[in-house]
């Protein structure tokens, strides 16, 4: 499709109530990990996106599904979020809109490397991993696969720009916390709660509010 960028990107959107149990883990977790655990905080998915990712799998690994993996994008202002702003899908049960969701960013090539180096599986889609016809690949000689100019575009109205857009970044049941190297906030009292939860951390990435990051 095109080549990727030198230094690409990936980013996870969590409440920021999720903050505090992810520090204490001291990783991010799966969907089939987190239902499992009970964990606290709320959960901003859709809930019948969720539960068909459970069951759908991811082509390049034998026996995991798509929710077995923690899911990033490879951009901020996702489709995903703005369905959340906009919060009058009736899949959605959260309707709190985009204020408190923050976005984890984390360097992709650094984390390729952790995870080859530790033989951490880990995949990437060409469009919403929780689509029946999504693509996936293990080898990440192939991001070109990827339509980056669509990814980082930010109308999306026409289909295929939707569809690549939506192009995730799995790791296969965690993704520890000491990759995310920044955090990016909608507000003030959003920034004030992130930064909260940070001070608890050893680890501790920037906190900043990014408003074009946001609808």
């Amino acid at each position: 499709m095109s080549p990727p960028p030198s230094a690409p990107k990936i980013y996870h959107i969590v409440n920021v109530d999720r903050l505090s149990s992810i520090i204490h883990h001291g990783r991010l977790l799966c969907d089939a990990e987190i239902l499992k655990l009970q964990l606290p905080g709320t959960t901003i998915g859709m809930g019948s996106i969720k539960a068909r990712r459970l069951k759908l799998p991811v082509a390049c690994y034998a026996n995991a599904m798509v929710g077995d993996f923690v899911p990033f994008y490879f951009c901020p202002r996702s489709v995903m979020l703005y369905v959340i702003y906009c919060a009058n899908s009736p899949e959605l049960t959260y309707k709190g809109g985009q204020t408190p969701i923050v976005h984890l960013e984390a360097d992709l090539n650094k984390v390729v490397q952790w995870a080859e180096a530790n033989r951490h599986s880990c995949a990437f889609s060409d469009s919403n991993a929780g689509a029946v016809y999504a693509q996936f690949w293990n080898d990440f000689t192939k991001l070109d696969q990827l339509n980056w100019q669509h990814i980082a575009a930010r109308q999306w109205a026409q289909a295929d720009i939707k569809e690549a857009k939506q192009s995730e970044f799995l790791m296969y049941h965690h993704f520890p916390w000491h990759l995310v190297e920044r955090i990016g906030v909608h507000s003030l009292a959003t920034f004030n709660a992130a930064a909260n939860a940070v001070s608890q951390a050893t680890h501790k990435p920037a906190v900043e509010i990014l408003p074009a990051w946001y609808y």
